[in-house]
This record gives structure tokens, sequence and C-alpha cells, in this order.
């Protein structure tokens, strides 16, 4: 998505577009006949950020000339970004991790040879304005800020929500049950606190009146102070384990770390309560690019299965997360924005530029909230 001007994406009805943006719910009325304009031909190209193969940062080329996306489908917009955000997985996918499955969707019935994904434009997150609609379209009219924003936030901070908050409303509401509802009182802990996820799960959290002890290193912890958290702990200040052992056990647990963190955190959930941990980190792509899509899948339902039973019979719940592409989750994220609940966290903005850069600080971790691209 790190495209200077335009880019193309599928709606399928509400739900797919929601990757980008946020929304609201009533439709936008169609006129009878639709106005088609033709592009000249001074914009039938593009300036871009692309790479031509996967490997390491220097594999992202700038280009002038990328061609400008057109509508083929019904359901399909075209719109002007005017900022966009660097994801961890963006990174990641930069060197090849998804891509067996990315490659299964671009292309299901396996037509194209390999390689012809390239050039390829990476990037999920952006902010701007809608351009074309299809035919099909009924949320969205050109002029569109994309989409319906919360009217408090930038292009810049609305850029940076997407992703990240559609992971951690998928791990905490749609995966682990805990709503404005029934959080009252919870104890929440928050292991990797201060990257995109961590810092809106905080948020979400505590608008739903949870207690929540945060994970992060000591340079982080008047940032996750600042957004809600109760408890911090520095994991560089000794044994984690132990120090997390020493306090009350916790209702839910948000891991966005991984590694050997699971071999012990699920003992520090209440016993036989209902009490649930849930891991971001998970092999589901790598198993994929490593052993094909049958067979990855295959070894990924075999690994959660035996998982989720070995600790069902230990008095608590295991589970899987991944992003959810949700329209309805992102109105309800834009109504605790605009209530002042929730509030965007950018670590450091670039020009668009500086894409290169941008990547190369999202790979080197630590993040302290979101990397943006300031696009126009």
């Amino acid at each position: 998505m790190f495209t200077m001007e335009f880019l193309k994406t599928c709606i399928l009805r509400k739900k797919a577009y929601a990757t980008v943006c946020f929304w609201r719910r009533q439709a936008v009325p169609k006129p009878s006949v639709r106005n088609i304009s033709t592009t000249s031909p001074r914009n039938t190209v593009m300036p871009a950020w692309v790479i031509d193969k996967y490997g390491k940062n220097e594999v992202l080329r700038f280009t002038q000339n990328m061609l400008m996306p057109i509508i083929h489908y019904p359901n399909e917009i075209i719109i002007k970004v005017h900022a966009a955000s660097v994801n961890p997985i963006d990174v990641n996918m930069r060197s090849g991790y998804g891509a067996a499955a990315l490659n299964m969707k671009r292309d299901p019935l396996h037509i194209k040879t390999k390689g012809e994904e390239f050039p390829l434009t990476l990037g999920r997150d952006v902010s701007g304005v809608v351009m074309e609609c299809g035919l099909d379209v009924r949320y969205f009219k050109p002029g569109d800020e994309v989409s319906h924003k919360p009217k408090s936030l930038t292009h810049t901070q609305a850029a940076s929500l997407p992703y990240v908050a559609l992971t951690a409303w998928s791990a905490i509401n749609k995966v682990g049950g805990l709503n404005d509802n029934n959080c009252t009182g919870k104890r929440v802990l928050i292991l990797g606190a201060s990257g995109g996820v961590g810092t809106f799960a905080i948020q979400v959290v505590k608008a739903w009146d949870a207690h929540v002890t945060a994970v992060c290193s000591q340079d982080a912890s008047e940032l996750v102070r600042k957004l809600g958290a109760d408890d911090i702990i520095d994991y560089k200040s000794g044994n984690l384990e132990e120090q997390l052992k020493s306090l009350k056990p916790f209702d839910f647990i948000l891991d966005n770390v991984g590694g050997s963190t699971e071999t012990w955190a699920l003992n520090l959930l209440k016993k036989w309560s209902g009490a649930t941990y849930v891991t971001l980190v998970t092999p589901f792509l790598l198993n994929m690019d490593r052993l094909g899509i049958a067979d990855g899948m295959l070894q990924t339902g075999v690994t959660v299965g035996s998982k989720t039973l070995k600790h069902f019979w230990q008095g608590v719940h295991y589970r899987w997360a991944f992003f959810m592409a949700s329209g309805p989750y992102l109105d309800d994220i834009g109504e605790l924005v605009d209530a002042g609940k929730i509030q965007p966290v950018i670590e450091k903005t670039f020009p668009f530029s500086q894409v290169p850069e941008a990547f190369l600080k999202v790979e080197r971790g630590h993040a302290r909230g979101k990397t943006v691209i300031n696009v126009v």
C-alpha cells in the first residue's frame, strides 16, 4: 500500500474492507445511472515502493511508473492514500513470510507461474479519500474519507489503527470473550505491552474497567502508565516468571511475545474459572510456507488442538488469535476513539521518500506504538 497516490482494494461487501479503515453503518444512496469517466494519459502511472523479489530491506525499490489500479469488479474501490502505517508483518512479508497463503489467495486455481505476484506493493493500513467506486459499492461514494474515520483523527492517526486494533479486538473480544459487560474487575496481563497491539489492548480493556498488568521494558513504562496500566513489570529487571508469580492470578493473558513465554505463562491463570490465555504468535503461516497449504494447515490443526486439550484438562483455556477483518468491530472501535477512550499511539512518522527507513525502524523491534508513512 506504499503507493504515492492511489490504492485499489476489494470490499467484498462490508467486511473485507475493514482491513484499512473506519466506517459508518448506513449505506450511501447510489444514483440510478453511474457517471463514467476515463483517466487521462498523464495519470496512468504513479510513484510507489515495490519489491521484485523477497529478501532484506534492499529489495525495496522506488518507481515512478507503477500502473494506476483500475476497477475490475463491481465491489472494488480506488483510494487516494494520504497515510499508511508499517507493521511487523509487513517487514516479515518483505522477506517472504506467508507467501504460500497469500499466493493461494491471489491465484486459487494456480493459473499463474511462480513469481508473477511481482512487482509487489506491501502494506495493509491506510487512510485516504475514495476516488472511484464499483457499481455494487453501497457504503462509499467518491470524496468520502476512508472511510468515515473518526472526526477527531488526522489521516496519519487513522492509518495507525486498523490492523493493530482489529488484531487486538480479535484476541480480546472474539477469541478471549471479554467485552464491556463482563470485564469489570478482571485481572488482565499483557505481555509485550508497548507495541502497536499492546498499546491498543491496554486502552480497550481499561475502557471496560479491567485491572491491567503490563509487561514491557523500563523505558516504555511511562507510556503504558499513561495509557492506563495499573501495574507495570520490567522484564529486564529480573526473572519475569518469578515477578509475575508473586502477583495474584490472572483472568486473561494476551501474549504478543511468544517463544518460551507460553511454557510458563498459563500457570499464572486462575484455574477452573474460565481464565484464558491468547497468543498472537503462532506457526500458522510458517507451517504453510514450510509444508505447503494442505500439510501446513493439517499440522497447524494438530498443534493447536493438542495444546488446547492439554491445557483444558489443567483448568485453563489456550487459544490462538489472528487479525480479523470486520466492519462492525471498527464501528465499535471508532466509537471508543470518538469518546476519548482510545487514542492512537504513534512512535515515529516518515515521509514517503523514506519508506525503507521506516521498514528498518520496525524491523529493529522494541516498538513504542506505531510507525506511520505520510504519503500526501
